[in-house]
């Protein structure tokens, strides 16, 4: 279920003014509430003063940078994170997310990127808002949760726990293209490692076992820079 834009309040932190405000422009034309800060300190206060769904956080904030804000907001709160990095900031992006960043995006950014992303962040951070579902079928392949199973028409396919939760992350938001850092705490149980590439083994074997089943493992697609999508 996708998230009403006018129910959500999204905290803008971005010290370049006018940066800043074109943000706020973008995120309100789309429908969302809108906060905004100039530094690290603001963004506490004003997360302990007002409720926002979601966060954008520039790492680079003044008085108190953004990894600072993102580790003392992970000690009492879950608010949903979009880090706001430099193009080719890659460790402050890696260490964003292991200090509990749910996302992030390089700037410039794309417009309609950013939103796809605020959306995409903020439907999985809402999980109550949609009825729990305990099994599902795309052409033929059939996934079961209580017992983790998976068949491909009458064939059972031998899957771990980790492959079974892995095709089920992809199949419950199909079309949708996850991250790695998502998936790698959601199926893996853990923030996701600079040079970790479990993620890729475990997809190539879930994607090697759906073909053999009789089924177009190719629709498993590696989205190269942001992720996994189930076609």
């Amino acid at each position: 279920m996708n998230p009403n834009p006018a129910s959500c309040r999204i905290l803008i932190a971005e010290d370049d003014t006018e940066l800043n405000q074109q943000m706020v422009t973008l995120i309100r034309d789309a429908g969302y509430q809108t906060g905004s800060c100039l530094d690290g300190e603001a963004v506490l206060e004003e997360v302990a003063r007002e409720s926002y769904q979601l966060i954008l956080l520039d790492l680079m904030l003044p008085k108190l940078d953004g990894l600072s804000v993102l580790r003392l907001l992970r000690k009492s709160s879950e608010i949903p994170v979009i880090v706001v990095t430099a193009r080719g900031a890659e460790e402050e992006r890696i260490t964003g997310l292991r200090h509990g960043a749910d996302d992030y995006i390089a700037k410039p950014f794309n417009p309609v990127e950013l939103l796809l992303r605020v959306e995409a962040l903020l439907r999985r951070a809402q999980p109550a808002l949609a009825p729990k579902r305990e099994s599902l079928e795309i052409d033929q392949l059939n996934l079961r949760l209580s017992d983790l199973q998976a068949t491909v028409g009458e064939r059972k396919l031998d899957l771990t726990a980790i492959q079974f939760n892995l095709l089920w992350e992809l199949a419950t938001n199909r079309g949708e293209v996850l991250s790695k850092a998502y998936l790698s705490r959601e199926v893996l149980n853990r923030p996701l490692g600079a040079y970790d590439r479990s993620l890729d083994m475990h997809l190539s074997r879930v994607r090697r076992k759906l073909s053999q089943a009789g089924w177009r493992g190719e629709r498993l697609q590696t989205v190269r820079g942001k992720g996994y999508c189930l076609k």
